[in-house]
């Protein structure tokens, strides 16, 4: 008998937290946060892996906000696009901000102390947040490229000339 792959044998584990916790489908979690990539690597504690995975893509995503939120020490890239930003899409890229904030203040606490439950409960959160979060920013990105060959042009020339 040929011995499983180890995505496979991940996909049965996840299948046992998913009834047990109730969790998304390994397809959704895999489309959002890659957690197939955790099958790379050995792991004891596969619901510890895999809120990481979800941790350091909201956390990543906290940075990109908080720099077009407040543009200081960041590429040039930043500032340019900051100007394509209007203000309604601004007030949306704060209040997904707090979202990304809370999420990060969570994942402190559950780096300090271990508990499968809220682990569990950190993944379903963070899984609903990012739907929600994910088309906002896919809107915030749409208004950008539509204004950036207007705002862009002129930002470059503001911050040399």
């Amino acid at each position: 008998m040929e011995k499983e792959s180890g995505l496979e044998e991940m996909k049965k584990e996840y299948g046992k937290l998913t009834e047990k916790h109730k969790l998304p489908s390994f397809n959704e979690m895999n489309e959002d946060f890659h957690i197939e990539k955790i099958a790379e690597n050995e792991t004891e504690i596969l619901i510890r892996e895999i809120r990481r995975y979800i941790g350091e893509k909201m956390s990543n995503y906290l940075r990109v906000v908080e720099a077009f939120l407040n543009p200081s020490n960041v590429p040039m890239f930043v500032f340019s696009t900051v100007k394509t930003i209007n203000s309604e899409d601004k007030q949306k890229l704060s209040e997904i901000y707090k979202k990304l904030s809370k999420s990060e203040i969570n994942l402190i606490e559950l780096d300090l102390k271990f508990s499968e439950e809220k682990e569990a409960d950190f993944i379903k959160e963070s899984f609903k947040t990012w739907q929600e979060i994910k088309e906002e920013l896919l809107g915030i990105i749409e208004g950008i490229k539509k204004n950036w060959d207007s705002k862009s042009e002129s930002a470059i020339k503001g911050y040399f000339g």
